[in-house]
């Protein structure tokens, strides 16, 4: 372990000349002794120094200022995420931990973590949360999509910032219990990302006599539509964003799990038996349409046209390599768009359908495909039971917390007419689709939006039509100069099934401070075993509409493919 953590340290040190030199001055420090000058750090940050638009703000407590050792890297055996086995080495640092305090006195407060490095770059990353949040995110990790083999911000000397978004999820208690207090709903809708912001700003300031330079947000899923959020609410709040599958059209996806779960209550359920004759048939029609039959769907738009779900309908009796006539129907809702009887926040009234691509995913991992995000092990229970798949256990528990607005709503006879008016809110505060980014463009920033194409947690095609939505806005040129979209073919939510990883980050930073615009990305697929971390597979990265299509060579470079429309 002393190995690994050497090389990482080494790493973290040539990343941290390139910062440096990149920012034209040395790297600022904690002072001679570090540990002592960060447990000085505990005074409180007024409420005047933090803001969130009109949303009033408490003041922030320091809990605690503590100076941590140094840890190696280490690596899992098993994990969620392919990235989740991964535990970056860090360096000594100061870790912050505090709370803002709410407004509302029934509300919960918006707890923090701001690590401080010993030799700062002058830069911080804000990271994103997941799902319902609820969880204080230690900003300790690799940001979403990173190369394993990457050394983490912190140890290239980005101070990093998490928070729980405002409220903590309990034993017993559904995670969208909270939505129920008004002020909880506001901070995870958008105004606890900026309040937490404007906080470590001012610990940043505290610590080292100036505040960061440049600020960036990662995040990934709900983090995500955390970023897309601040861009749109708070445009002067972050140089660069990183928006990787993001949840970006809340409500639509709500309303999508409590209807593609409903699809598939009774005799709608598929068995995993038949996801695996499903997703065969899928890559028979598509798999090799790029020139390659890898197990990888380039083109799931065109797959749309080569994959007809009717054709795999039992002709007699149900069996494992067939589906009746309820399960035909179940996979078409799923295909389908979602259609609302009235206007959303900024007009949208579509929810877009999801695959093909991707159902039997992953075949080397717990999570994936239509087994952990659609179907579960089990039919839809009403409750949501923990053998159920996400989006219904998400979608059902979003529908009667912060739409119904009672926990015991019937499930099965909710339509989102009835509760026009408070659907109407919600999207208001939490549907990150506003297309207007005039004033993110016009202070500099930059954003960078990653799709996996084989996700099944939310539509890919949401963040896709939004990218659309931008364009049609501000224009093409204007558009193509901050804000580039790109789409991981294979890919499921959390990174498996196909390359995944990519140092985002780098490229983010790089458009930021240097100018130059992303090019020539690529996608690699790892093992996850230190310290190598060998690249098993690669493909570029292409803009979106273009997807990779072989052209010859060894399957496994990134160079024998090239980007097509």
């Amino acid at each position: 372990m002393r190995h690994l953590s050497l090389i990482a340290a080494a790493a973290a040190a040539a990343l941290l000349a390139g910062c440096a030199s990149t920012a034209g001055n040395a790297p600022l420090s904690l002072g001679s002794d570090p540990a002592t000058a960060c447990v000085a750090l505990t005074a409180p940050v007024p409420a005047s120094a933090i803001r969130a638009g009109d949303v009033p703000s408490g003041a922030a407590t320091i809990d605690s200022a503590t100076w941590m050792a140094a840890t190696p890297l280490a690596v899992a055996e098993r994990g969620p995420t392919p990235a989740a086995r991964v535990t970056p080495a860090t360096p000594a640092f100061c870790r912050i931990l505090g709370r803002i305090a709410p407004v509302d006195p029934a509300a919960p407060p918006i707890q923090f973590q701001v690590n401080l490095p010993a030799q700062w770059n002058g830069r911080s990353v804000q990271y994103g949360g997941g799902g319902f949040n609820g969880v204080l995110i230690n900003a300790l990790g690799l940001p979403p999509a990173q190369r394993f083999d990457t050394p983490s911000p912190l140890a290239q000397g980005f101070v990093t910032v998490g928070t729980d978004s405002g409220h903590q999820n309990k034993p017993g208690e559904p995670p969208q219990a909270f939505a129920l207090n008004d002020e909880a709903l506001l901070n995870f809708a958008h105004a606890s990302y900026k309040k937490v912001r404007d906080v470590s700003v001012a610990i940043a300031q505290r610590a080292y006599g100036q505040a960061p330079a440049r600020l960036y947000f990662v995040g990934s899923s709900e983090g995500g539509r955390e970023g897309l959020t601040m861009a749109q609410r708070y445009p002067e709040a972050f140089d660069g964003i990183f928006s990787r599958v993001p949840v970006i059209h809340w409500t639509g996806l709500q309303h999508a799990g409590l209807r593609d779960g409903l699809a598939t209550v009774g005799e709608g359920w598929i068995k995993p038996a038949q996801v695996q004759a499903v997703h065969k048939a899928v890559l028979a029609a598509c798999d090799s349409a790029d020139g390659l039959a890898d197990g990888i769907v380039s083109d799931p738009v065109g797959c749309r046209q080569r994959f007809r779900v009717g054709q795999l309908q039992c002709a007699g009796a149900a069996a494992d390599d067939c589906l009746t006539a309820p399960q035909v129907a179940a996979v078409r809702t799923l295909h389908a768009p979602l259609d609302f009887p009235f206007a959303l926040a900024n007009g949208l009234r579509q929810y877009p359908g999801r695959g093909p691509s991707g159902e039997g995913l992953p075949a080397n991992g717990p999570t994936g495909g239509w087994g952990a995000w659609w179907l579960g092990s089990a039919a839809p229970a009403f409750p949501p039971v923990p053998a159920n798949g996400i989006a219904w256990f998400y979608g059902a528990g979003a529908i009667q917390y912060f739409y119904a607005q009672n926990p015991n709503a019937d499930l099965k006879t909710y339509k989102p007419e009835n509760h026009q008016a408070r659907v109407q809110q919600v999207s208001a505060l939490m549907d990150s689709t506003n297309p207007d980014l005039t004033a993110f463009h016009a202070r500099g920033g930059k954003l960078i939006l990653l799709e996996n194409l084989a996700d099944y947690a939310q539509s890919p095609y949401a963040g896709i039509g939004y990218h659309q939505s931008v364009v049609q806005k501000l224009g093409r040129s204007t558009v193509d100069g901050f804000f580039k979209l790109y789409a991981a073919p294979g890919v499921d939510h959390v990174g498996f099934g196909a390359p995944a990883n990519v140092d985002m980050l780098a490229a983010l930073q790089a458009w930021v401070e240097q100018g130059r615009a992303p090019a020539g990305l690529q996608l690699v697929e790892q093992a996850v075993q230190a310290p190598g971390f060998a690249v098993q597979r690669a493909r570029p990265l292409c803009e979106w509409p273009t997807w990779p299509r072989y052209k010859g060579g060894d399957a496994a470079q990134a160079t024998s493919f090239e980007c097509v429309q």
